[in-house]
C-alpha cells in the first residue's frame, strides 16, 4: 500500500528521496516543496500544527509567489497598507489555504515570531489576517514570503479579492447541490418501483439490481456532496468539542452504512433515496443561507467602493487647468486635483478654489448637503453636487477618512459579544444532549419496531437544528453592524448595540456635544497693561497644538502677523495648558489653574456667575486677561434628549464648565440633573457612582479630553467632530456630529435585540417541537433535512430585515425638514491613461 505525505496527504512515490525529521521522526515526504514547508514549521518550533490539524494542508497553496518585491513599492502599498503609528505599518491580507483552526494558529504563530513584526490575527470565518509590523527591521515582501514558506498565499485583502473569494465559494456549492440532485432524482427513479411493487411481482435479482445502482449513485453524494458536513465533524471531534455537523455527518453515515449492508446481505430496507434526497434539500438550505451571509456581509462594501478609481490632476495649476486623468491610488499629499459635479472625492483634502455643496450621507448619514467654501475639509467618497472645485490631497488610500472607518467597522465584526459566546456554548451541550437521544430512540425502537429504528434514529439527528441557536445572534449583529455604518454610526467594539439596548443612563458632556462646540470669542477683558492684540497672540500661541474648540476660536480671532515660539508646552485635561514663550511661564486655562502661576487669586469679582465659557490668561506673578465665549445648543438637541426620557432613560450632563453655563443648558433642554465644573476624574467617578447603583450608562462626549469616563461607562459614544484617532476609542461614533444619530443607534439596538429574541426563540421552539415528533416516528429523514435547513435559513432571513430601511417615530421627531430628493452617486467608470481639459468658472 503506497505511503501518503505526511504534509499534504498525497500519495507518496516508493522511491522518493524527501524527507523531513518532525518531532524527532523521519517523515515522509512526496516533493521538495512539502518538504521545504515541513522543514520550515519544524525548524520554527511549530510542530503542534501536525498534532492539531483536523485535515491535510492543500497542496495548492505551496506554489510560489512571484514578484513579492512589488508589495515593497509605495505605490503599491498607497492602496491597502496605512501607517498605524511611527514606524509602523498596518495591512489586512487574505490568506489560501486555511482549511482548520490549527492554520489559524499555525500562521499567527509563525508571523508573530518573525523580527520586526509586533502583532498577527487571523480571521477564520473571513480568512483575513491583519499584520503590524516595522518596515525598518522587515519588508512586506519577506512577511508574503514567509507565509508562503509555511505552505500557505497572502494577497491584500480588497473588494475584488473578496468577491473572487465569493464566487468560487458559491461555484463549489452549485456544483455539490448539482450532484445531489441529480443523484436523487436518479435514486428516486430506481426506488420507485420497489416502494409500487408491494405484491412481490418485482424479483431478487431487479430489487438487487435496483439498490445496487442506487448505491453507484449516492456514492458521489455522499463523499462529494455531503463532505463539507464531514470535514467539519471531524474537526469539531478532533478539537474534542460537539459541532452543529455531527448529528448532521452521523445521520448520514449511520444511514449509507446501514444502506450498503442491507444492499449486500438482503436487508429488507435501504435509504439512499431519503439520504440523497436529505443531502440536497440540506444544502439547497445551506446555500440560501450562504447566500444570505454573503449579502450580510457585503452589506459594508460601499466603503471600500466609496473611493472613485479615477481622479483629475492639475499639474500646472493655477496657471492652467489643464488635467490628467490618473487612477486615484497614486496621487499624493500635496497634489491638485478637479473634481467636477457629481463626481466622488478621490481623497481627504481642503478647497482651494470654487465653492459647492458635498453628498456626505454615504459616509456619515448626514442627508442634507453641506456647505463647502474655500479651505473647507472635504472627505474622500463624498459627492460634488454643485459646481466644480479645486482640492488640495492632504490624505490618500488607507489614511483617509472612509477607510478609518472600514476598518472600525470590520473590528467590530470581528468580535463575538458576550450572548454569542453563550448560545455557542449552548449550542454544544445541545449536539450532545441530541445524540445521547438519538441512541435512546435507537434502543426504544429496536424493541418496538425494528424496521423503523434506523431511520427514526436518522431523523432525530437530522431534524435538531443547533446552527439555527448558534446563527441566531451573530447573524443579527452583523446585518445591525452594517445598517448602523450605512447611517452614519460606527461600532467600533461587538458588545456596542447590546449595551446600548440594556441602557438606563444617558450621560452627556455640554461642549462639543449638547451644544454645537464652535465657540466664538464675545468678549476680550485686559486685566493688565499688556495691549488687547498682544493677549490675543499670547493665547492663540499656547493654544496652537489643541484640538479643543475654545482653541479654534481663540486662533480665528488672533492677529495673524504674529508668531511666538514656545517652548515646554504641556496640556492639562480639565485645567488648561502651560509653557514657556521668551523664558517666561504662561497659563491658559480654568482661574484655579492659572492662580497657581500667578501666585494671587483674581480681583474680578462673582467669576463664577458668567454664563457661557470663561478662560483666563496669566504668567508668574500677574493676571494678564480673561476670555469670554459663546457657544450655541445643538438645535436636535432639546428633541433628541426628550425622546430618551420617552424612552425611559435617564438624562444626565456632566460637565467641565461653570455652574451657570452649564445650568442655562439644563434648564433649556429641561434637564433635572447636571453637575457643573468637574474635572474628566471627577465625571468618571460620577458615572461610576451610577454603575455601582445599578445603572447600564451610556456615556456620550466628544472623545477628546473624556477619555476617563468613556472607558468608564459601559457605552461610550464619540461625536464625529472629534479627531478620528481619539473617536477609536469609543465604542460608537456619530460621524454625521448631529445627536440625532444616536436615536437611529437606539432604534436599531432595540430592533436587534428583538429580532435575537425572535431568533433565539424560534430555534428553541423548533426543536422542542420537531424533536419529540422525530422520537414518535412522525418525521422521515427527508422531512428532517427540509426542516432543519429552514430552520437555520428562517433564523438568517429574519436577521436581514435589519437591512430594510424604516423611519421611526424617535428618528422623525428628531430631525428637521428635508430637502428634496436628488440623484444619488452616478456610475463608477473605469480610469484610462489620458488628459483632459476642463474651464473652471
Amino acid at each position: 500500500m503506497p505511503q501518503s505525505c505526511y504534509h499534504c496527504g498525497l500519495p507518496v512515490a516508493a522511491a522518493s528521496p524527501f524527507f523531513a525529521l518532525i518531532d524527532g521522526e523521519r517523515r515522509q515526504m512526496c516533493c521538495a516543496g512539502c518538504q521545504a514547508v515541513a522543514e520550515a514549521i519544524a525548524g520554527s518550533g511549530l510542530t503542534s500544527y501536525y498534532r492539531t490539524r483536523t485535515t491535510y494542508a492543500a497542496r495548492e497553496a505551496q506554489r510560489a509567489q512571484t514578484d513579492l518585491a512589488l508589495y515593497d513599492q509605495p505605490e503599491v502599498q498607497r492602496g491597502f497598507v496605512r501607517q498605524a503609528a511611527p514606524h509602523e505599518l498596518e495591512a489586512t491580507l487574505i490568506l489560501e489555504g486555511i482549511t482548520c483552526a490549527a492554520c489559524i494558529w499555525l500562521n499567527e504563530q509563525h508571523l508573530s515570531r518573525l523580527p520586526g513584526v509586533l502583532a498577527a490575527e487571523v480571521n477564520y470565518t473571513t480568512r483575513r489576517a491583519r499584520v503590524r509590523w516595522d518596515p525598518r527591521r522587515i519588508k512586506l515582501s519577506e512577511i508574503l514570503a514567509q507565509v508562503a514558506l509555511i505552505g500557505y498565499r497572502a494577497w491584500p485583502a480588497t473588494s475584488a479579492a473578496e468577491e473572487q473569494m465569493r464566487k468560487r465559494e458559491t461555484r463549489a456549492a452549485l456544483w455539490r447541490i448539482f450532484v445531489a440532485g441529480f443523484g436523487m432524482m436518479q435514486v428516486m427513479m430506481y426506488a420507485l418501483p420497489a416502494y409500487l411493487a408491494t405484491d412481490g411481482t418485482m424479483t431478487e435479482d431487479i430489487r438487487l439490481l435496483m439498490r445496487l445502482a442506487s448505491l453507484v449513485l449516492t456514492t458521489p453524494v455522499v463523499f462529494y456532496s455531503a463532505a463539507p458536513f464531514f470535514r467539519a465533524a471531524w474537526r469539531d471531534l478532533m478539537r474534542r468539542r460537539l459541532g452543529m455537523d455531527v448529528p448532521v455527518a452521523l445521520g448520514i453515515a449511520v444511514a449509507f452504512v446501514a444502506s450498503v449492508v442491507a444492499t449486500f446481505t438482503g436487508g429488507t430496507e435501504v435509504y439512499f433515496d431519503s439520504i440523497t434526497m436529505f443531502v440536497f434539500f440540506l444544502l439547497c438550505g445551506r446555500y440560501l443561507e450562504l447566500r444570505a451571509r454573503q449579502k450580510a456581509a457585503t452589506s459594508l462594501e460601499y466603503l471600500d467602493k466609496a473611493l472613485p478609481l479615477a481622479a483629475h490632476r492639475l499639474s500646472a495649476y493655477p496657471g492652467s487647468m489643464q488635467s490628467e486623468e490618473i487612477p486615484a491610488v497614486s496621487l499624493r499629499g500635496g497634489d491638485l486635483v478637479l473634481v467636477r459635479p457629481g463626481e466622488s472625492f478621490p481623497a481627504d483634502g481642503r478647497i482651494l478654489a470654487g465653492e459647492t455643496e458635498s453628498d456626505e450621507s454615504l459616509l456619515s448619514g448626514e442627508s442634507r448637503p453641506v456647505r463647502k467654501q474655500i479651505d473647507a475639509a472635504v472627505m474622500g467618497g463624498a459627492i460634488n453636487r454643485l459646481s466644480p472645485v479645486v482640492v488640495r490631497v492632504d490624505r490618500v488610500g488607507e489614511q483617509t477618512r472612509v477607510s478609518a472607518i472600514r476598518r472600525l467597522v470590520e473590528r467590530a465584526g470581528a468580535q463575538r459579544p458576550r450572548i454569542t459566546e453563550l448560545t455557542d456554548r449552548i449550542a454544544g451541550w445541545f449536539v450532545a444532549a441530541v445524540i445521547l437521544m438519538a441512541a435512546g430512540s435507537m434502543l426504544y425502537w429496536l424493541r418496538v419496531d425494528a424496521t423503523r429504528a434506523l431511520w427514526v434514529t436518522v431523523a432525530v439527528l437530522v431534524v435538531t437544528c443547533p446552527c439555527a441557536l448558534s446563527l441566531a445572534t451573530p447573524a443579527a449583529l452583523a446585518v445591525a453592524v452594517g445598517r448602523l455604518a450605512r447611517r452614519g454610526i460606527v461600532a467600533t467594539r461587538g458588545h456596542a448595540l447590546e449595551a446600548l439596548a440594556d441602557a438606563t443612563h444617558v450621560v452627556f458632556d455640554k461642549t462639543g456635544t449638547l451644544t454645537e462646540g464652535q465657540l466664538a470669542l464675545s468678549a476680550t477683558n485686559c486685566m493688565a497693561s499688556v495691549p488687547r492684540e498682544r493677549c490675543l497672540a499670547l493665547a492663540a500661541a499656547l493654544e496652537s497644538g489643541s484640538e479643543h474648540p475654545i482653541a479654534a476660536a481663540l486662533l480665528a480671532a488672533a492677529p495673524s502677523a504674529e508668531t511666538l515660539a514656545v517652548a515646554n508646552l504641556r496640556s492639562v485635561p480639565g485645567a488648561g495648558i502651560e509653557a514657556s514663550i521668551a523664558g517666561t511661564g504662561y497659563r491658559i486655562g480654568t482661574q484655579a489653574f492659572v492662580s497657581a502661576l500667578v501666585g494671587a487669586p483674581s480681583s474680578v469679582p462673582d467669576a463664577e456667575n458668567h454664563i457661557g465659557t470663561r478662560v483666563w490668561l496669566g504668567r508668574e506673578h500677574e493676571w494678564l486677561a480673561y476670555f469670554d465665549f459663546a457657544d450655541r445648543v445643538r438645535p436636535e438637541a432639546e428633541s433628541v434628549v426628550q425622546r430618551l426620557r420617552n424612552a425611559g432613560k435617564q438624562v444626565v450632563i456632566l460637565s467641565g464648565d461653570a455652574l451657570p453655563a452649564v445650568q442655562e443648558v439644563a434648564q433649556r433642554l429641561n434637564v433635572e440633573s447636571f453637575e457643573a465644573g468637574l474635572s474628566p476624574e471627577d465625571k468618571q467617578a460620577r458615572v461610576q457612582a451610577l454603575q455601582q447603583a445599578g445603572a447600564c450608562v451610556v456615556m456620550v462626549g466628544d472623545g477628546v479630553n473624556d477619555a476617563p469616563v468613556l472607558a468608564q461607562a459601559q457605552l461610550s459614544v464619540a461625536m464625529g467632530s472629534g479627531a478620528l484617532m481619539s473617536q477609536a476609542q469609543a465604542d460608537m461614533i456619530l460621524l454625521s456630529g448631529r445627536l440625532n444619530g444616536l436615536l437611529d443607534a437606539l432604534d436599531i439596538a432595540h430592533r436587534t435585540r428583538r429580532i435575537v429574541r425572535q431568533n433565539l426563540g424560534w430555534a428553541l421552539g423548533y426543536n422542542m417541537v420537531a424533536v419529540p415528533l422525530a422520537v414518535a416516528g412522525l418525521v422521515t429523514p427527508w422531512m428532517a433535512g427540509i426542516g432543519m435547513a429552514s430552520s437555520s435559513l428562517l433564523v438568517v432571513l429574519n436577521a436581514l430585515r435589519l437591512m430594510h430601511s424604516r423611519e421611526t417615530p424617535m428618528r422623525e421627531a428628531a430631525k428637521g425638514p428635508r430637502r428634496s430628493a436628488e440623484p444619488r452617486r452616478p456610475a463608477r467608470t473605469s480610469w484610462t491613461s489620458s488628459t483632459s481639459s476642463s474651464r473652471f468658472p
